[in-house]
């Protein structure tokens, strides 16, 4: 079956969200797209300063969002014409991660149904590390992506 949005991932391996990602957010975040499969992606991120709380760590807020950006590339990269939104998105929190360290944010979508898709996402640093892992819900929309 003919998928353009995971053709479109697997075009794009190598490159930052800064130069492809539709999303704002996405682009802040600024990701480089190093793996591509069905129902898999694998980003890596360089912890700016800008990411990081007071103690200069990466900042939960942020590990999250890396999370749920990844995740909801991956969504996209199934298939769907419909926006799948995050309804609920659970985070441990495992280890700390500094400016400068590079990690890998890696997905796996679990069940993808046609209202409910279930996945996973965790980040890990260069010593295989987790620094955070989670789970999450996403519900299909009535939007269409275009």
């Amino acid at each position: 079956m003919n998928n353009p949005a995971l053709e479109f991932f697997k075009s794009n391996i190598g490159k930052t969200s800064a130069e492809v990602s539709p999303s704002p957010f996405g682009r802040w975040l600024n990701g480089t797209l190093t793996a591509v499969e069905e129902g898999s992606l694998t980003v890596e991120f360089i912890v700016r300063t800008d990411m990081c709380n007071p103690a200069h760590i990466l900042h939960g807020g942020v590990a999250t969002s890396i999370l749920d950006d990844v995740i909801g590339m991956t969504v996209f990269s199934m298939g769907s014409q419909i926006f799948y939104s995050t309804v609920n998105l659970s985070v441990d929190f495992l280890f700390a991660a500094k400016p400068n360290e590079k990690l890998t944010a890696k997905s796996n979508i679990v069940r993808m149904g046609k209202k409910i898709a279930h996945a996973e996402g965790e980040i890990r640093n260069e010593a295989g590390q987790i620094i955070a892992k989670c789970t999450t819900n996403l519900v299909a929309t009535s939007n269409v992506v275009k």
